[in-house]
């Protein structure tokens, strides 16, 4: 992965976004000039000025590196989270600076390689980085851009010179994966989300299915997933899924079954479509990871990692930071952690975490993420937190987002009470570990899931903080 000789400095508008401070310790680790600009500093921003990446949090072009000046050595990289009205962003465009989007430089700096790319609404982060640790401990290796912090591995940037292979995460955020060449794929789901972008499911879907025309070899997709693929004449197509009841038909082409549940471990069996691999021990138990592992397994296989290595390198996966990061785990209480803001997202953790904890008090923590996404989905997000005993919401994170009349967490808490789950509070942010504490202490044996994309991730230390004061 190399970028133009000619260029020596790289400004990053955004740089602790997720995807981006994963390109960004990729130029800086090729020796360029490297510096960026966040509205809000993080975790994630303080790990990049350890690293030696300087980062600005105001939009002031006089705090802007001396390098820059030299226009035509130099590239800025945006990611859309920041609007065009940023003064930054507007300083360049007026100087003549060459600008481009986080997706298409990532396309470039993958090209030489042979892209695996997971794409699709949810499980994009949690499966590519399941893949990107089995390649990495097989003998096959591989680099790999993101998008989470890997617990293995404490990064989102994996580089190894000796291999072909590069694990990406295919956005579809603002159609960013049509930047891409992807050598194989995998679709884990199309269901719709980023409407204020796409406007209709039907255009999202689309999407995808140019996304599908980019492949270049293989296409791995989830059994069911409502897509008809573009493929070219070369390229081939696998499906996979998770089988719970024994049937002898219509098997996907990559599959779980024997699925076993004992003392928070899950163990299943892996079926190729040329052998059975036993006893697979899960090493993230979390219901929803067997799908994703199956998913990356399956591209694994395909590229040549062994069945030894798939058994160790499965077994071995540490998880992704803020998916599904188990916390506290006694006989008393399980506080858990997690991404998911979308509303197939929410019910597939708050079952994947009934089902290990079948007999707790479930109470579900969510942060609605975006107005947009909490008008378009509010009554399905209220059926997926109506699951939960109890649920506690926060205000909305409006991110990019003004306020839109009526689209408030009050709204989203009348319409789970409709869903039958009058259990429902709206606490403010500063007030949630002595709340959360306070509700643990009367109801017992308790899980608590904390949900959301926005900046609920800030509460989660203080949270657990406050809950093994009594029950750690």
């Amino acid at each position: 992965m190399t970028t133009s000789d000619n260029i020596s400095g790289i400004y990053f508008l955004g740089i602790g976004g997720i995807g981006m401070s994963a390109l960004a310790r990729y130029f800086s680790f090729c020796g360029k000039h490297v510096a960026g600009y966040d509205r809000t500093p993080s975790e994630l921003t303080h790990a990049l000025e350890k690293e030696g990446i300087a980062v600005q949090y105001e939009d002031d072009v006089d705090s802007l590196p001396q390098w820059l000046s030299d226009k035509g050595a130099c590239l800025v990289v945006r990611t859309p989270a920041v609007p065009e009205t940023n003064a930054l962003y507007q300083w360049f465009l007026q100087r003549g600076y060459t600008v481009r989007k986080r997706a298409e430089v990532l396309g470039i700096v993958t090209r030489d390689r042979k892209a695996l790319c997971v794409a699709g609404t949810h499980g994009k982060t949690t499966t590519s980085t399941i893949l990107a640790h089995l390649l990495r401990q097989s003998q096959v290796g591989t680099n790999a851009f993101l998008g989470g912090i890997s617990n293995n591995y404490h990064t989102n940037l994996l580089l190894d010179d000796k291999s072909d292979f590069v694990v990406v995460e295919a956005d579809e955020f603002d159609r960013s994966f049509h930047h891409l060449s992807p050598y194989m794929s995998i679709i884990t789901a199309v269901d719709p989300d980023h409407l204020d972008i796409y406007g209709t499911a039907e255009a999202y879907r689309e999407s995808f299915e140019h996304y599908t025309s980019l492949i270049q070899s293989t296409l791995i997709v989830k059994q069911g997933v409502a897509l008809t693929p573009r493929l070219t004449a070369e390229a081939r197509q696998f499906t996979y899924g998770v089988v719970e009841t024994p049937r002898s038909n219509d098997l996907p082409d990559f599959y779980a079954d024997a699925i076993r549940i004992a003392e928070g471990q899950i163990d299943f069996d892996f079926h190729t479509p040329t052998c059975v691999i036993h006893n697979m021990r899960l090493g993230v138990p979390v219901w929803i990871n067997i799908e994703n592992s199956v998913a990356a397994m399956a591209m694994a296989w395909l590229n040549g990692v062994s069945e030894d290595e798939l058994r160790k390198g499965l077994a071995s996966f540490a998880g992704v930071y803020r998916r599904f990061n188990v916390y506290i785990n006694t006989s008393r209480l399980t506080m858990v952690d997690d991404y998911a803001h979308h509303p197939t997202e929410l019910q597939a953790s708050l079952q994947s975490l009934r089902r290990v904890f079948p007999h707790r008090h479930l109470i579900a923590v969510f942060q609605p993420h975006l107005y947009t996404r909490t008008r378009d989905f509010a009554d399905a997000f209220a059926r997926a937190l109506a699951q939960a005993n109890e649920v506690v919401l926060l205000p909305i994170y409006p991110a990019r987002e003004i306020p839109i009349e009526g689209i408030c967490s009050e709204m989203l808490m009348d319409k789970i009470c409709l869903c039958g789950n009058e259990d429902v509070t709206i606490v403010e942010k500063s007030e949630l570990p002595t709340y959360l504490r306070q509700r643990v202490e009367q109801k017992g044996e308790c899980a608590v899931m904390m949900l959301g994309a926005g900046d609920i991730d800030r509460l989660v230390q203080p949270v657990a903080e406050e809950l093994r004061k009594e029950f750690d």
